[in-house]
């Protein structure tokens, strides 16, 4: 079974009720071991690459991760195709709710023009690695004016017998309260929905943004690839 056909044989109406509920979903053994090896084999190949960033020379962490180019490997395409329409009714809902005046196409093609229209046709997917020691600081993927507000990682490497440490970590901002931090385990072909920016929650006088970043925890062993899959293009 291909990925596209694992996407629309997931049960969408229990993912984006989740998804809307808590402002992640996390989709179990959605790549195959197999797909999942051949992207990390594929990470020393720098003619997928646009650009490299090595993260502690940033601030950012310690690891690396590397934008890929156009045209993108297919199956992070058909990730970025297939799942772009499932996740798009409910970014329109979360607009409706803050009163945003912003409508999301159907179809990635279309946001792509919005993206490109707007100065941003830079590819954002990207994989990233880390090693023992590694971690990523806690941040969004905004990039430009332009953004989808969810995205997705998935994870290419078993948490079992590849690395320790390195989970997955979100963390909510509430408006004057103390922050809540959300832990996560994905697996290798696990993947993770989140959401890139913040979600409406409700309050006494109707729907109000909550912040939301991740990041990653230390590595203690092994190393730790991911596959994170944005939806709008860079400047």
């Amino acid at each position: 079974m291909d990925i596209q056909q694992r996407i629309s044989q997931t049960d969408w109406a229990s993912v984006l009720s989740e998804t809307d509920q808590k402002g992640y979903c996390l989709l179990p053994a959605m790549l195959t071991d197999s797909a999942c090896d051949e992207l990390v084999k594929q990470y020393d190949n720098e003619a997928l690459y646009r650009k490299t960033v090595n993260m502690e020379q940033h601030r950012f962490g310690i690891g690396a991760y590397k934008y890929y180019n156009y045209p993108l490997p297919a199956i992070i395409q058909d990730l970025r195709e297939s799942m772009y329409p499932q996740l798009a009714p409910l970014a329109n809902s979360w607009m409706q709710m803050l009163n945003v005046q912003k409508q999301y196409p159907p179809n990635l093609s279309e946001w792509m023009e919005v993206c490109h229209k707007a100065g941003q046709e830079r590819p954002t997917p990207l994989i990233l690695c880390y090693e023992k020691g590694g971690y990523n600081a806690l941040h969004q993927d905004l990039y430009g004016e332009v953004y989808f507000p969810f995205q997705l990682v998935v994870c290419l490497s078993s948490h079992e017998n590849g690395y320790t440490g390195g989970e997955f970590v979100l963390v909510e901002q509430k408006p004057r309260a103390q922050s809540k931090a959300i832990v996560l385990k994905p697996n290798k072909g696990d993947l993770l929905i989140f959401t890139t920016n913040s979600r409406p929650v409700k309050g006494p006088k109707g729907y109000y943004p909550v912040n939301m970043k991740h990041g990653v925890s230390e590595v203690t062993e092994g190393n730790r690839f991911t596959l994170g899959i944005i939806f709008h293009d860079a400047p």
